[in-house]
């Protein structure tokens, strides 16, 4: 696994139009979310859908109070491990919404987001943890400004607004496996 002009190489690529450039060439925090479409059901391109502004409302009532927010993620670990790249890394996805992370504002100026498929109320899966794990020894290493300790999750840079990637995700079985 390998990053390339910004792009993950084991990734496939659909390109969202949610997103921009970053303001300053900072990229030093990693954002963890959880996103399952519709709520709590899993597989299907509902995601990428979202992502690309292409969400019919009709497919699904929850899908009328979303369909028109423009949104997206650099990644999503699907539950079987495939990765989706929607943003190359060094623009600005439209991920994190109003946020702070150590008095920072906006941070969707200075981070990487990466969505995991799933949700609050399930475990994610081995292979999500496993690929999860790769992918950002990967980054870290491509992107000297992101660390170890700037690792969050949404919940983290949103707590009135978020919950993800919630309680059942494993931050210490992730971090052993990161290494």
């Amino acid at each position: 696994m390998i990053i390339h002009d910004h792009y993950l190489n084991c990734a496939s690529q659909i390109a969202s139009p949610n997103c921009d450039q970053r303001p300053n060439w900072d990229i030093s925090l990693l954002v963890i979310h959880c996103i399952s479409l519709p709520p709590e059901q899993f597989e299907g391109d509902y995601i990428d859908q979202l992502f690309c502004n292409t969400l019919n409302p009709k497919d699904h009532p929850y899908f009328e109070e979303i369909y028109q927010f423009r949104v997206s993620a650099h990644l999503l670990i699907r539950r079987n491990g495939l990765i989706r790249q929607y943003v190359p890394f060094n623009l600005r996805a439209w991920h994190a919404g109003v946020s702070n992370y150590k008095g920072r504002e906006q941070c969707n100026d200075f981070s990487i987001g990466i969505e995991l498929e799933g949700s609050i109320k399930q475990d994610f899966t081995d292979d999500q943890y496993q690929r999860l794990a790769e992918v950002v020894r990967v980054l870290l290493l491509a992107y000297p400004g992101l660390s170890r300790q700037a690792i969050v999750g949404h919940s983290d840079i949103a707590p009135h607004r978020k919950t993800d990637p919630g309680p059942l995700f494993d931050w210490e079985r992730f971090y052993s496996l990161l290494g």
